[in-house]
């Protein structure tokens, strides 16, 4: 198969959890993101967030990896050829001006959203502040340093109280998705007497980098960890259901499987089938196949196939500084 896009639909069991947090409530009240309908959800940037720190670490880890990198979210630059986050993720650089300065995103999330409505509570935090003599033993934030004699250091007043929102449990339902189109190259548009007359495309990476950089992606879904309040509570991302397509059509149609009804789950599998689109189920929970079973088969396929490349090959490789910034 020749691969244009790349889409993975996951739920993931998130427990006793505040994966995102939302806004303030009446002071040190923390509240959990929750839609109208009662069904907690985790932003679409929190998504991103997570994802790419999973692709982050899988790269280091990557003796492959080279002179490549993954940007932070708030510095990402242009150079795509090496930057990971650059090219999956895209840029915004408004002082340039043109379509040079801006990429649109290869890599696309859905936010994570709870399948039935939420059962939230809320928690009661407490740092506790034991009384010290003089200025020897702190407790950061909750002493005050500059008190030299032998008083207690420790202010009653300055014990920290604090109520924190949870969910008790969720099936998290969470979308992926890759245009491999756009992946490792930028489209240049060609004017004539401000007039579009033509798009051609500029390839920034070898296909070789490609491809290592899909099985990142693939890799990451299943990695997802890195979400708020780790320290107090481990969230997990990893997938308990996943379905895992590989299209020859820029389609996310499928990313509606997992919130269907039994009709509808029938019909988008029989699409995909109809058009020759190869997916993947995996469930932890029941059947044959596992999410990590179908994770392996399903890159397993991957080797076997071809990514679309509308550049024709790996002629003509230019970096995004050459082909844009020395004009």
């Amino acid at each position: 198969m020749n691969i244009k896009g790349i889409l993975v639909s996951s739920v993931a069991v998130f427990e006793n959890h505040i994966a995102n947090g939302g806004e303030k409530l009446l002071g040190n009240a923390s509240s959990i993101k929750r839609r109208p309908d009662g069904k907690v959800y985790v932003s679409g940037q929190m998504q991103r967030h997570v994802l790419f720190s999973a692709i982050d670490r899988l790269n280091r880890e990557d003796e492959n990896s080279e002179n490549t990198f993954v940007s932070n979210g708030d510095g990402v630059s242009n150079k795509i050829e090496n930057d990971i986050r650059a090219d999956l993720g895209g840029f915004m650089h408004p002082s340039k001006g043109d379509y040079s300065g801006r990429r649109t995103a290869p890599l696309t999330v859905t936010p994570a959203v709870a399948l039935s409505p939420s059962e939230v509570g809320r928690d009661l935090l407490i740092r506790l502040q034991k009384n010290v003599k003089g200025d020897k033993v702190y407790s950061d934030g909750y002493v005050n340093r500059l008190d030299k004699n032998d008083s207690d250091a420790a202010d009653p007043k300055k014990q920290a109280l604090a109520t924190k929102e949870f969910s008790q449990r969720d099936l998290m339902h969470m979308n992926f998705f890759l245009d491999v189109s756009s992946l490792g190259s930028s489209k240049v548009f060609e004017y004539e007497n401000n007039f579009h007359i033509n798009t051609t495309f500029i390839k920034h990476t070898e296909e070789t980098e490609r491809r290592r950089r899909v099985n990142l992606f693939m890799e990451a879904t299943r990695s997802m960890n890195d979400y708020a309040s780790q320290a107090r509570n481990a969230v997990s991302g990893e997938p308990q259901k996943v379905l895992i397509v590989f299209d020859a059509k820029l389609s996310r149609k499928a990313s509606r499987y997992f919130t269907g009804n039994d009709i509808e789950k029938a019909n988008l599998l029989k699409e995909l089938e109809a058009r020759d689109a190869k997916y993947f189920l995996g469930d932890d929970t029941q059947g044959e196949t596992s999410v990590f079973d179908a994770y392996s088969k399903a890159m397993d396929f991957f080797e076997k196939s071809s990514l679309y490349d509308p550049n024709g090959g790996d002629e003509n490789i230019q970096t995004f500084e050459d082909a844009f910034e020395n004009e």
